[in-house]
């Protein structure tokens, strides 16, 4: 097959690849802290000049923010032929406590571990590391056959870890630019460390918080105890009312629009090798909560939730406080599925907390912001297509699988661009992204630049 030559000079080109990585690696570029934006911008400019050196048309778009890199390469559409579009974000988490580094995070280096070869350095897997293994791929392509078997947009982001406020903005005033006929996201992992893995469900998020209030100061809890409203007491109710006795969630019409899971991505979940008992004992855990009657990884993938992520109000230092407080406040979020409407879900939920409101007690409802599930067709021959590649590539059968988190740009995809996304990334759970000491295997990086070759090559004809 034609990749089979682009696969020899992957090989043959790693440590030039792991070089250039490097380079990028050691630019801080910390989206949330202002003192790096001009770090932000030279990582934008290094991957322009980078793409622009295989061939792509490449620029720098400023937004309000970071700026945007948008390239474009290889021939022009033709029917039978896709044009993808790849997405990634050169943008990183803060480094913070520099203490708990064991090395510092912008000098990467290639370290020997008992589990193999690690890049080490912030950013190593998310993104940097993980989007340069599509760009290598492209380089690899290019050297062996002169240009690229379709048309291909690159989008890299320089605000994903600050929660991307130019991002829709962008895309609205950009959409004919950049609409392609599948999108590629590479920002997810392995699903165990050794299985490829498509992300094609993710779930959607809706924040609520919510205050409590009643007397207009704290009382003394010896002269109002019994009397007053505690608004600690009502907020508890609330909480603790939005579940059920088996897992489920209470509010009025919540699962209308949850679709029950398709029986083959059943099948193909029930065949991974997933064993809930050690997935809750790396934790300190053991007995499953949600909905007892779903598997975990139903309940991880394909049901919704609502959880109570935090809870203030009244005296919590040390030694005691004797009161009832004026107001208590709780953050809680609604993880999303199928077609269910954050705006929908917002007005049950006032409902539902106004309805346990006693006299003389109000609620002030702040966020209440939130994005629908995305759900990608599978039908779509590509998506298959790229399955077989993953799997020839990792020796494994690749596997469907859903996301219990929100990758928002996904769905901006779908809405804005019309156009689903694959995602595909080759991060493992011990990356440690967000955290001191990130890494990123050495042997993801190699075979993600392959399996981007594969996949390439089995969704072009001519490939």
């Amino acid at each position: 097959m034609p990749h089979n030559t682009v696969l020899t000079r992957i090989d043959g080109d790693l440590d030039a690849a792991l070089d250039r990585l490097m380079t990028l690696l050691a630019i801080p570029s910390i989206s949330t802290d202002k003192a790096y934006k001009a770090d932000c911008d030279a990582a934008a400019d290094w991957l322009v000049r980078d793409l622009g050196s295989i061939g792509f048309e490449a620029s720098k778009r400023e937004t309000p923010g970071h700026p945007m890199v948008v390239a474009h390469g290889g021939p022009a559409p033709v029917e039978g032929i896709p044009h993808l579009l790849f997405y990634g974000h050169y943008d990183v988490q803060p480094v913070d406590p520099l203490s708990l580094w064991d090395t510092p995070p912008f000098e990467p280096k290639l370290e020997d571990t008992d589990k193999g070869r690690v890049i080490r350095a912030r950013g190593s897997s998310d993104d940097k590391g993980q989007l340069m293994t599509f760009i290598e791929a492209m380089r690899a392509w290019v050297a062996t056959h002169g240009a690229l078997p379709c048309r291909i947009t690159i989008f890299l982001e320089g605000e994903e870890e600050s929660g991307s406020p130019s991002l829709v903005p962008f895309l609205k005033e950009n959409a004919e630019e950049l609409k392609a006929d599948i999108a590629m996201i590479c920002d997810t992992g392995l699903f165990d460390g050794k299985t490829p893995a498509i992300v094609t469900q993710l779930r959607g998020l809706l924040a609520e918080e919510i205050t409590i209030r009643a007397a207009t100061r704290d009382l003394h809890s010896g002269f109002y105890g019994g009397m007053a409203a505690n608004p600690i007491h009502v907020l508890s109710r609330i909480c603790a009312d939005l579940r059920d006795d088996n897992g489920g969630v209470t509010l009025p019409g919540f699962y209308d629009d949850v679709p029950e899971l398709a029986p083959e991505l059943k099948a193909q979940w029930e065949a991974l090798d997933f064993d809930p008992d050690h997935f809750l004992r790396d934790v300190g855990l053991s007995v499953p909560a949600g909905e007892k009657d779903r598997t975990t990884l139903e309940r991880m993938w394909s049901r919704p939730t609502a959880e109570v992520n935090g809870i203030t109000g009244g005296y919590t230092g040390d030694g005691f406080k004797t009161v009832l407080p004026a107001e208590a406040s709780a953050k809680i979020s609604f993880r999303l599925v199928g077609q269910q409407d954050p705006e929908k879900i917002h007005a049950a939920f006032v409902d539902f907390v106004n309805a346990r409101l006693p006299e003389d007690v109000t609620c002030e409802f702040s966020n209440g912001h939130g994005a629908p599930a995305s759900v990608m067709s599978t039908s779509d021959p590509a998506f298959e297509k790229a399955r077989q590649a993953l799997s020839e590539e990792w020796g494994t059968e690749a596997a469907f699988v859903g996301a219990g988190g929100s990758i928002p740009v996904a769905g901006h995809f779908k809405e804005i661009l019309g156009m689903d996304a694959m995602l595909i990334g080759f991060a493992k759970d011990d990356d440690r992204i967000h955290s001191p000491n990130e890494k990123y295997d050495l042997a993801s990086f190699h075979k993600g630049m392959r399996s981007w070759a594969r996949i390439l090559s089995a969704l072009t004809p001519t490939g």
